[in-house]
C-alpha cells in the first residue's frame, strides 16, 4: 500500500509539469467589466483652509462702514423724530409754497427735491429747465446730505458755498451756514428803471418776490437812491440765518430764538429791541395807507398787492419798499434795521415827487 501511495503521488507530479509545458504566454487584456455596487461612504476627511471674504449685501455694506454706522442716526433716542416734529411745525414743513415745483422757474426753490438738483447742478432758480414732477417740501434731503455715507457725517449741509446773488449784481451772502438759506431767500428780481417818469411790468406779484431776507441783511436789493450796508446780524453773528432761526440746538421749527439775541442784547424779552419792530411797523402802516389811497395797493396789510401794471415813477419806489419790508423781508427791522429805515424814508420821499 506505501508503494502504490507513492506511484500516485509522482503520477500527479508529472501531470502538474506537463500541464505547466503546454500552458501559452498570457493573452490581452480584456475589456473592463461594469462598475460594482457602490460601497459604503469613507471618513471625513481633515477640514481645508478657510477661502476669501465674499462681498457684503447693501445693507451689511452699510453697517461695515462704521461697525453699525446707521445706528448713529437710526437708535433708539428722538434724534431724528425730534427733530422731524419740530420740522413738521414750521412752514418748511408745514406750507403748500412746494406745490409750485412742478414749474420749472419755481422748482429749485420751491421743491425740496428740486433745490437739490439745483445746488448739485450749480444753477441759478431761473436757470432749470424742467419742473419737478414729484415735487417735496424742504425736508431733512433738502437741506442735509442724507445716505451719503450712512454715518453721522450724513447731516452736513448739501452746501455752505458764499452765494453770489443772480438779481443784484455784484453782491455776494457769505454767512456761514446760513449760505444754505440764501439760495433761495435772494430776490428774484430789483427795481426796474423808469422809461419816461413811468414805470412799467407791475403786477400783482411784483417785487423782490419772496426771498428778501439775505439781501436785507446785506443791505441790497431795495428802490430808491439809497445806498445801505450789511447789518451787525450779518457781520457779528455767526452762521447768521441757521444762529437766529435755529439757535445753538437746531431747533428745526425755524422760529427765531431771543436767547441768541441776549447774548448781545442783555435784558431782552422780544424782537422789538429799542422798539425797532414798533417804529417800522407804524411807518408801514401809514405808507400802506397812503397806496391805498393812490389806487397802487389793494389794501395795507399781509393780503395786499400790486392794483396797477404801470405807475409813476416816485409811487412805483413806494410800492417796491412797501413790499419788500411787509412783503418780503417781515422782520420789521430786525434783520438790517438802518436799511429799513433809510428805504421808508426814501418811500415817504417818493410820494412826494
Amino acid at each position: 500500500m506505501k508503494h502504490k501511495h507513492l506511484f500516485i503521488g509522482l503520477l500527479l507530479l508529472i501531470a502538474a509539469l506537463a500541464l505547466a509545458a503546454c500552458a501559452g504566454t498570457p493573452g490581452p487584456e480584456g475589456p473592463q467589466g461594469p462598475p460594482g455596487p457602490e460601497g459604503p461612504p469613507g471618513p471625513a476627511g481633515p477640514a481645508g483652509p478657510a477661502g476669501a471674504a465674499g462681498t457684503a449685501g447693501e445693507a451689511g455694506a452699510a453697517a461695515e462702514m462704521g461697525d453699525l454706522s446707521c445706528t448713529e442716526c437710526h437708535n433708539d433716542t428722538t434724534l431724528i423724530v425730534g427733530k422731524k416734529t419740530a420740522w413738521s411745525e414750521s412752514l418748511h414743513g408745514s406750507g403748500e409754497a412746494y406745490v409750485r415745483g412742478t414749474n420749472a422757474s419755481c422748482a429749485g426753490c420751491h421743491s425740496g427735491g428740486g433745490f437739490s438738483a439745483r445746488i448739485a447742478a450749480g444753477l441759478n432758480p431761473d436757470e432749470v429747465a424742467e419742473g419737478d414732477p414729484n415735487p417735496t417740501r424742504q425736508d431733512c434731503r433738502t437741506c442735509h446730505q442724507i445716505h451719503v455715507t450712512y454715518t453721522g457725517e450724513d447731516w452736513a449741509l448739501e452746501s455752505t458755498d458764499p452765494v453770489d446773488f443772480f438779481a443784484v449784481e455784484g453782491a455776494t451772502y457769505d454767512g456761514g451756514e446760513g449760505n444754505l438759506c440764501a439760495n433761495c431767500h435772494q430776490p428774484r428780481r430789483v427795481f426796474p428803471g423808469a422809461v419816461d417818469g413811468v414805470v412799467t411790468g407791475i403786477s400783482e406779484h411784483w417785487g423782490p418776490h419772496h426771498g428778501g431776507q439775505a439781501p436785507m441783511l446785506l443791505g441790497v436789493a431795495g428802490a430808491g437812491d439809497v445806498e445801505g450796508s450789511p447789518s451787525s446780524h450779518y457781520n457779528m453773528v455767526e452762521d447768521t440765518c441757521v444762529a437766529c432761526h435755529m439757535g445753538p440746538d437746531r431747533v428745526h421749527t425755524y422760529e427765531p430764538n431771543v436767547a441768541v439775541c441776549q447774548e448781545c442784547h442783555s435784558g431782552a424779552e422780544n424782537f422789538d429791541i429799542n422798539g425797532v419792530q414798533t417804529e417800522v411797523q407804524a411807518q408801514l402802516d401809514e405808507l400802506g395807507d397812503a397806496l391805498v389811497a393812490a389806487g397802487v395797493l389793494s389794501e395795507n396789510g399781509p393780503e395786499g398787492h400790486p392794483t396797477v401794471e404801470e405807475a409813476p415813477e416816485g409811487l412805483a419806489i413806494a410800492l417796491w419798499n412797501w413790499i419788500y419790508i411787509a412783503h418780503e423781508d417781515k422782520s420789521l427791522g430786525v434783520h438790517n434795521s438802518a436799511y429799513t429805515k433809510a428805504l421808508l424814508e426814501e418811500a415817504f420821499a417818493a410820494l412826494e415827487q
